[in-house]
């Protein structure tokens, strides 16, 4: 398969990467309890989704507040001429505290999710961004509380036309 291809899953595939992304930890036996399988066919699903990468690793979610990390803003990054998305990665993998960087449509040139242990560090985070040759100027908004976090959807949802109310 090529990357970017698309693997087709059936509704049993849906369910098993649902249930990995509740729980990660759960062991063949118990997913193919909840979806009809027995063990072995389970993991030849799961092997086939890693093969694939729709499953690209297993991983420790980690609550960063109790960590000390409980400031979290979203930053606009406005750059000079057309910098390019792979300098903008770059130098932003630099910064521990960017935990997420994206390109987007609009004005600014990209936006970068950011967690600091509190208002000084942020401060002191974005004054370090700032400070990079090709940033012109930021806009940032700080979060008040997380209202839906997601890794993936833990269901599918009918699409647009599908029929459903």
């Amino acid at each position: 398969m090529e990357k970017g291809d698309v693997l087709r899953l059936d509704e049993i595939d849906h369910q098993i990467v649902a249930y990995l992304a509740r729980d990660g930890r759960s062991s063949f036996r118990t997913i193919g309890e909840s979806v009809g399988l027995s063990a072995p066919a389970v993991k030849r699903r799961v092997d086939r989704l890693v093969d694939a990468g729709v499953i690209e690793g297993f991983t420790a979610v980690v609550d960063p507040r109790l960590l000390g990390w409980t400031t979290e803003a979203f930053i606009e990054l406005f750059c000079e001429g057309r910098t390019p998305p792979a300098v903008i990665s770059t130098t932003l993998s630099r910064y521990l505290e960017v935990v997420g960087a994206y390109t987007i449509t609009g004005d600014p040139d990209a936006l970068v999710h950011l967690r600091a242990s509190d208002t000084a560090h942020l401060e002191a985070t974005l004054e370090r961004i700032r400070s990079e040759p090709f940033i012109v100027r930021t806009r940032s908004v700080i979060v008040l509380s997380r209202l839906i976090e997601r890794q993936v959807p833990t269901q599918r949802e009918p699409g647009p036309g599908t029929g459903a109310a």
